[in-house]
């Protein structure tokens, strides 16, 4: 099992930026993918950004956060962000953390996270 605890949202500004991090513990391992998802209301989840852990880790951004939204790690504390800038009113959603075991796709998670809420004001 691998427990994953989000932390970093709240409520900003359109313009403004907000710093997600996702902590994970348990039976982590060196194969493991993170990413970010998000669930706005009346919509279905979304992958938003993920991140492999291997050396020199390859990333991947859904296109309407390209330019705007970096995913980083910590191999040391088996963590990962989620930096937001220029955030936009559409950005709002519950985003959660999910690792699967392999290669970095948009599906297919294995463990997630509880969520936690990004709102931004117009």
């Amino acid at each position: 099992q691998v427990q994953l605890v989000e932390s970093g949202g709240g409520l900003v500004q359109a313009g403004g930026s907000l710093r997600l991090s996702c902590a994970a513990s348990g039976r982590t391992s060196s194969d493991y993918t993170m990413a970010w998802f998000r669930q706005a209301p009346g919509k279905e989840r979304e992958f938003v950004a993920g991140i492999s852990w291997t050396a020199g880790s390859t990333t991947d951004y859904v296109d309407s956060v390209k330019g705007r939204f970096i995913i980083s790690r910590d191999n040391a504390k088996n963590t990962i962000f989620l930096q937001m800038n220029s955030l936009k009113p559409e950005d709002t959603a519950i985003y959660y953390c999910a690792v699967r075991t392999g290669a970095l796709v948009r599906a297919a998670y294995d463990y997630w996270g509880q969520g936690t809420q990004v709102t931004v004001s117009s």
